[in-house]
């Protein structure tokens, strides 16, 4: 790796700041802190640009170099709200009540959303066109500048169940994730509505995502090799599963407290975060052995993103979305802050923003498990435990049934270790000869019944004793037994039983009869 030095941004009702950074984190030597509360600040894609937009009664819109401080440019732009570079670095581009001339135009009624490929040429857009009058909607993806004639669409994917949709390109521009949402779910099951995962290919392949489990969908994130996706799905606690560009599962994650994914800038670190009304619970993963690194806690985090280097993070609290307790902390992905900077009383934090780099300059390092050292420690999420009224606490505690069905990851689940690395074909062929094989087990465990012994007849051998209401729990009784005794050699096969057939109730029923036989008048 080259010898780089990030340089973290700032913006607030302080004013526009620069810090070069981490594990070192401290005011940028050469740049003077613009007092004056800026609208609106970016990087170049290379990151060697800093501009931003300030004044109170006039704005102004300021260039300076990254390394130095040292000023490119001002102009005198009043109303900038929003400001970009271009691609090439040598075009600043300002948003303001403007008009422009149209350069090329698609021809579609009804288009509400798109979604511009990034990357370099040739540009691809994706276009959604929400259905009507029993019709689907649908999602077409085009090649700039061919965007007329029946035969210009590169590929097409209809579907029902859409009144709005998120379009997310991969980073090599193959293919794009399409989230269609519902405003109400016509089931009941949620009061967020329904949504459903698309994949559309370039090349023309296109697919339905399964989830294997009901809920909304919170998160989609492209791996930055554009390989593979991940999604965070289901009621809560959510799961996470990680798909190959064939739409199958490659590893499950099992459930928890998250509802956000964010793939390291080299896409061997995976972080699944639980933000917003969730408690900040980070868990860190390294992809390619799909092994946790650590588990840290962010309460009250509105913002995270990953520095260029693949090696830091941040999280901060910002307002508007939090007026209260504003800051931010830079971490080591082990779990160590190195940096905490909480704001003044009076004053709030708006934004903060890494500097870019080049493809390449921070190559990927092999993930260490052990905490980077830090003066400030680690925040790593206590277990929680159920709640105990105070008249129980001077008790021995005792198993107590969950709210929520927890799953473990994939690779902690017993007797599926080593599942991720066998093809599909393979793990069908394999569930099916463990299916044949319990079956053949079960079968042999039933004990035939003894050739020498004469039938019993049902007058026989069921007994009555004269009370309709008597016999009939006896019955009932009699089939509980009869249940029990085939879920334990279902359990003595091999069969992996559900949680509610093996625990043990809290108050198991008490059932009490009492039974009086009259001796028959030939017996006497």
């Amino acid at each position: 790796n080259k010898v780089c030095v990030c340089v973290f941004s700032v913006r607030g009702s302080d004013g526009t700041s620069l810090l070069s950074g981490p594990p070192h984190c401290e005011q940028h030597s050469t740049f003077q802190r613009d007092p004056l509360r800026s609208r609106w600040f970016t990087f170049s894609r290379d990151g060697t640009l800093f501009g931003w937009c300030n004044g109170l009664q006039r704005l102004n819109v300021s260039v300076v170099k990254s390394s130095d401080g040292s000023l490119v440019s001002t102009f005198d732009l009043p109303k900038t709200t929003l400001m970009d570079f271009s691609p090439l670095n040598n075009i600043l581009v300002t948003w303001q009540p403007y008009s422009n001339t149209i350069a090329n135009k698609l021809h579609m009624q009804k288009v509400s959303d798109f979604a511009l490929s990034p990357g370099g040429q040739p540009s691809k857009v994706a276009v959604y066109v929400p259905g009507s009058k029993g019709a689907p909607s649908f999602v077409r993806l085009y090649q700039y500048p061919v965007l007329g004639g029946p035969t210009a669409a590169l590929a097409n994917k209809s579907f029902f169940k859409a009144d709005r949709v998120s379009l997310q390109w991969n980073k090599k521009a193959s293919a794009v994730l399409v989230t269609a949402s519902t405003e109400v779910d016509k089931t009941g099951a949620s009061y967020y509505g329904e949504q459903t995962l698309h994949y559309i290919a370039v090349n023309g392949e296109t697919a339905l995502v399964q989830l294997s489990k009901n809920g909304p969908i919170y998160d989609v994130a492209w791996s930055p090799y554009s390989a593979e996706f991940c999604v965070v799905y289901g009621f809560m606690p959510a799961k996470a599963t990680i798909f190959n560009l064939k739409c199958d599962p490659v590893f499950d994650f099992g459930t928890g407290p998250r509802n956000a994914a964010y793939y390291s800038p080299q896409g061997h670190i995976l972080v699944l975060a639980g933000f917003g009304n969730l408690r900040g619970q980070m868990e860190v993963w390294d992809v390619k052995k799909y092994k946790q690194v650590s588990k840290p806690q962010a309460p009250d985090a509105t913002h995270f993103s990953w520095c260029p280097d693949g090696e830091h993070v941040v999280t901060a609290t910002c307002s508007p979305r939090l007026r209260v307790c504003n800051g931010y902390k830079i971490w080591h992905y082990t779990g160590s802050v190195l940096h905490k900077w909480d704001v003044a009383d009076g004053s709030e934090l708006w934004e903060v923003l890494w500097q870019p780099f080049p493809e390449g300059i921070f190559t990927e390092r092999t993930v260490k498990y052990q905490a980077a050292p830090s003066e400030l420690g680690s925040t790593q999420a206590a277990p929680t435990q159920a709640y105990r009224p105070p008249a129980l606490r001077h008790l021995p505690a005792t198993p107590s049934a969950k709210l929520h069905e927890e799953e473990p990851p994939q690779s902690m689940r017993p007797g599926v270790s080593g599942e991720k690395s066998l093809s599909k074909t393979a793990l069908k062929n394999q569930r099916k000869r463990e299916a044949k094989k319990a079956a053949k087990q079960e079968s042999k465990s039933e004990p035939e019944p003894p050739s020498d012994l004469t039938p019993v007849t049902n007058s026989q051998s069921e007994l009555t004793s004269g009370d309709p209401e008597t016999d009939k729990k006896i019955k009932n009784l009699k089939k509980k037994l009869k249940a029990i005794e085939e879920l334990k050699d279902q359990q003595a096969s091999g069969k992996v039983l559900q949680k509610n057939q093996v625990m043990p109730c809290v108050n198991p029923p008490t059932v009490q009869c009492t039974v009086a036989f009259r001796p028959h008048a030939d017996s006497l």
